[in-house]
């Protein structure tokens, strides 16, 4: 095994969790394996160009985001299923999510309480796969990667002003949905950054 085998195996170890978590965020379980292993293999063969002008976590999710709106944007994608917001796992893979889910954490909820949370994780779910996928991907990479806005900006290819502007619009429209639409206890309990349109 030769130098750039080795260090695409580490590269692949180190980050082969965090895109396959974060491409199940923009597509479904059912289509972030694949996406994931199709995005490794442009990695790969892309890696000898890598001439380090932007880290190389950024680089790898450019080529993650690039993927995966290829496909997002495919006659063949079905949208049953998206947007992957609690813990989970895809199926015939170990790997569990390190999501934070979006009510606030308990160590062992009730049955009545894990009813209530899957409840409202559905009623948000559908309303940020109708975000357009722009609003969709900036609030994806800011608020569940935890990305900063220059580093968002950099992996879309777009303004530190953009950024803002498409998450700020994100933001408003899914917490004009969500409050239009979802239960209001619900609502309560999403975290504010995600439903707070300013940042």
């Amino acid at each position: 095994m030769n130098d750039d085998d080795l260090e695409f195996s580490k590269i692949y170890d180190t980050f082969r969790p965090k895109i396959l978590r974060y491409v199940a965020r923009l597509l479904s379980d059912a289509e972030a394996e694949d996406v994931t292993q199709e995005i490794f293999i442009r990695v790969n063969g892309a890696l000898k160009n890598f001439r380090g002008e932007s880290s190389l976590s950024t680089w790898i999710y450019r080529i993650a985001t690039n993927a995966a709106l290829d496909r997002l944007r495919s006659p063949s994608f079905q949208r049953a299923g998206q947007f992957v917001l609690l813990e989970d796992s895809i199926e015939g893979d170990q790997t569990v999510y390190d999501d934070k889910t979006v009510l606030a954490a308990e160590k062992k909820p009730s049955v009545e309480k894990q009813l209530i949370r899957d409840e409202m994780n559905e009623c948000i779910r559908g309303y940020i796969e109708k975000l357009p996928e722009d609003y969709r991907t900036v609030l994806v990479l800011s608020e569940y990667e935890g990305l900063k806005n220059n580093e968002v900006a950099e992996i879309l290819g777009v303004t530190l002003d953009t950024v803002k502007i498409r998450l700020h619009r994100a933001r408003a429209k899914l917490k004009q949905e969500l409050e239009t639409n979802c239960e209001v206890h619900w609502i309560e309990e999403i975290p504010c950054s995600v439903m707070n349109p300013i940042k």
